[in-house]
């Protein structure tokens, strides 16, 4: 196939205007640039339609350039779906520095303990110091001191209150555990218990009473006070729980068994009591 060059063209171009003009009477001759127009419309348009585009290759190597492969990322790649910038953990933030390790190495060193008698008498020269202490360990007997570091308490009563009633003294066994029956509640009835102790030889800190009930083997209750530091003195420290009803109906009747201790922060026991009561319809007489 053979193609026109652009200037035979235009020139058969304008040659069939004039003639047409002859022949019709046209009025409105085509201009120069409205040849031109045409001619690059048609040029365009005959390239398109026989498959070239403007620089004279066809749609295959035009899409070939134009399109890119895609190749898929690498698992180590990060894909941002986000303007921000993606972040990777290092190993160095998951790592422990070497002054945490040492953190983790170093513990608490803790001072010598002293005697309560060693602690009085250290420093008595200071007045400041001394009325320190005092205000601290509030009124101390200093014969109730003794030369040992632990502290002792000593439970010296219990009992059980109830309004309008009297006080029912419980006995305390030596190695706590009551012989039968310890004692008898009528349902439905308010009380509370009320003990007295002594501390001796050292301050406790943290003393505190628990006391967990069954019943046929399943717990029912548990209660747990806490009753505070306290100094070693010679008169009796004095505590009241606070008051409580014992449930009542028929399946609230019946034995119970319980355990009760004394321990303080370091868990140091001074008195646990296993026993067992009953819940009645009236008061043993």
């Amino acid at each position: 196939m053979k193609f026109r060059t652009t200037s035979e063209r235009l020139r058969k171009l304008i040659q069939s205007c004039k003639n047409k003009k002859s022949e019709t009477g046209c009025s409105r001759p085509r201009t120069v640039d409205g040849v031109l127009m045409s001619l690059a419309v048609g040029e365009d348009s005959s390239s398109k339609s026989m498959g070239f585009d403007k620089e004279g290759r066809d749609d295959s190597e035009a899409s070939e350039t134009k399109t890119e492969p895609k190749t898929p990322p690498n698992e180590g790649d990060v894909v941002e779906h986000h303007p921000a910038i993606a972040r990777k953990a290092s190993e160095s933030s998951l790592c422990p520095t070497e002054d945490e390790d040492d953190d983790e190495e170093r513990k608490i060193e803790l001072g010598p303990q002293f005697t309560l008698k060693e602690q009085l008498e250290k420093d008595k020269d200071d007045e400041s110091l001394r009325r320190w202490k005092e205000q601290l360990l509030g009124t101390v007997d200093f014969e109730s001191v003794g030369e040992t570091l632990e502290p002792d308490v000593k439970i010296l009563s219990l009992a059980i209150k109830s309004p309008g009633r009297p006080d029912m003294v419980l006995p305390i066994p030596e190695d706590g555990k009551p012989k039968g029956l310890w004692f008898t509640l009528k349902e439905g009835s308010k009380y509370s218990l009320q003990f007295s102790f002594q501390v001796s030889n050292n301050i406790v800190s943290g003393l505190k009473y628990t006391n967990t009930v069954w019943k046929t083997g399943v717990k029912v209750d548990s209660t747990k006070e806490m009753l505070g530091t306290f100094s070693p003195q010679a008169e009796p420290y004095t505590h009241e729980m606070p008051e409580e009803t014992t449930p009542s109906g028929m399946f609230a009747r019946g034995s119970y068994s319980a355990r009760s201790k004394f321990a303080d922060d370091d868990n140091k026991s001074y008195l646990e009591i296993n026993y067992t009561f009953d819940i009645r319809k009236e008061w043993q007489s």
